[in-house]
């Protein structure tokens, strides 16, 4: 085989449309197994305490899909560039529902953490891997239209997940939070099982960088135990936090290293210098870490500042997600037309910061209508983020390198969720509290001006992000899959 060349595998039946329509069908359920899987858990907490007992670790029933889901997504981009999309994302279904059926058998908590850190090695890879799929079918002009799917598949994951989850604990029994990934699973199978044997993948030679992805999975890893650990005991400075912190450090540095010097790296060279990969990841990295942050500390600050119940608590929440779903999917739809694309991403930051400024303001008015509407406002102008990101980040790099960018994007839209996370979680709820659990915050002593300063938080990190969007070069969106030349900036 030619490095320069490739073989062309999977084109002797070139895709229809309807092929295509199953493939979408199919990796955008495989996408949901993994988004519902991030909210289903959270309502059947206190059951599962209940039953296996030591409470005091539950939370580790959320941290160890993060850790390990967000440690290896790298990892499967790379994977499904050297050998392909298809047997790459049956593997992270598979991992994923031995996971899940490990996590429904288990009689100890101890099993059922362990079940959610191998579903958390099989989801890492299914949101990386459905977009690179959907990157494979169409040209970038094309691909922002998949927007609306994929904000669907999110909204309808976050708002069924607590609802479904809920009554799975409370009326039959908790494992079947586990056990409904089967046949979802299936499904996805079956939808993609023959059209991806047709989607065109041409092969190269590659390498397998195994200690630059043994770099990853560590400095990752040991970042996200360093966050949980302090998120839930509070403890930042303890030697724990600190040495897992330096040990986090010290591995990225070396997968720098690791980078610059290998031949061919887990994430190329060529790929991390390109001003477009940079700004965009970025911007979703700064962008989720507001987002998702504060997901964990609104309904706290419903219950306690609105005098809400923790039911209307977490259904305000709803109004934050359907403004993102709204901007996502009119921005995907209005893409392929615009020459400006980034300018609703622009528009809609500047909206969101506005809007969360409004939020510090008002934070101690106790107007339940008012910080709704902020809210909306919020999520409405933060949704366009995600399609233009992800078309721009796929427009800017070759086909055979799809994977790896991809792979990227979701890593650090992973990571930035996980630090909003830790630190909005830490200035509000503080230490004790968990927001994973879905605890009420009516028995906590929360300092009303945290929220305030969690709001502001989370207002530096959206304007972080519109920074990255003035900063990211706007290149023509292509109708072809690959670019004519290496563009110049």
């Amino acid at each position: 085989m030619d490095g320069g060349v490739g073989t062309l595998q999977g084109a002797a039946a070139p895709l229809d449309d309807a092929r295509k329509r199953q493939i979408v069908v199919g990796v955008l359920t495989a996408m949901f197994l993994a988004a519902l899987d991030q909210t289903i858990v959270a309502p059947a907490m206190t059951t599962i305490g209940q039953s296996l007992g030591h409470v005091q670790y539950l939370p580790w029933v959320i941290s160890a899909y993060l850790i390990t889901g967000t440690a290896v997504t790298p990892l499967y981009g790379k994977l499904a560039d050297i050998y392909g999309r298809r047997p790459i994302l049956f593997l992270a279904v598979s991992i994923f529902m031995v996971g899940s059926i490990v996590c429904a058998l288990a009689t100890t908590l101890a099993v059922l953490i362990g079940g959610r850190a191998l579903q958390g090695l099989g989801g890492g890879g299914l949101i990386a891997l459905a977009q690179t799929v959907l990157g494979d079918l169409v040209p970038p002009k094309q691909r922002a239209k998949f927007a609306a799917q994929i904000s669907a598949v999110w909204a309808t994951a976050s708002l069924a997940g607590p609802i479904v989850g809920g009554v799975f604990a409370q009326h039959l029994h908790w494992s079947l939070v586990f056990w409904i990934n089967l046949p979802i699973g299936l499904v996805a199978f079956a939808m993609m099982s023959g059209p991806l044997k047709d989607l065109p993948f041409r092969a190269r030679p590659h390498r397998l960088d195994i200690p630059g992805a043994a770099l990853v999975v560590a400095g990752t890893s040991a970042a996200m135990l360093a966050l949980s650990l302090g998120r839930m005991s509070g403890e930042w400075g303890s030697p724990a936090v600190l040495g897992l912190a330096f040990a986090a450090v010290l591995a990225t540095a070396l997968f720098a290293w690791r980078v610059l010097s290998f031949e061919e790296p887990l994430i190329p060279v060529s790929v991390l210098k390109d001003r477009v990969v940079a700004c965009g990841t970025s911007a979703v990295a700064l962008g989720m870490a507001g987002f998702v942050g504060l997901t964990t500390i609104v309904p706290a600050f419903f219950e306690t500042q609105d005098k809400v119940s923790p039911d209307i608590a977490a259904i305000g929440l709803i109004s934050m997600g359907a403004g993102a779903v709204i901007g996502a999917a009119i921005t995907g739809r209005m893409m392929p037309r615009m020459r400006r694309y980034r300018l609703p991403a622009i528009v809609g930051h500047m909206m969101s910061v506005a809007a969360l400024g409004a939020l510090a303001a008002t934070a101690s008015s106790g107007s339940f209508l008012l910080s709704e509407a902020l809210l909306f406002l919020y999520g409405l102008g933060l949704g366009p983020i995600f399609p233009i990101a992800t078309v721009s980040v796929q427009n800017a790099v070759t086909q055979h390198n799809l994977g790896a960018a991809t792979g990227l994007l979701a890593f650090l839209r992973s990571m930035g969720a996980a630090f909003g996370v830790a630190i909005l979680g830490a200035i509000v709820l503080g230490a004790g509290a968990h927001g994973e659990g879905g605890g009420s915050a009516a028995g906590m002593a929360i300092e009303p001006e945290s929220f305030r300063w969690a709001f502001l938080v989370a207002m530096l990190s959206t304007a972080g992000a519109l920074c990255c969007l003035l900063a990211m070069p706007e290149r023509p969106l292509r109708d072809t899959m690959e670019p004519a030349a290496p563009p110049a900036e």
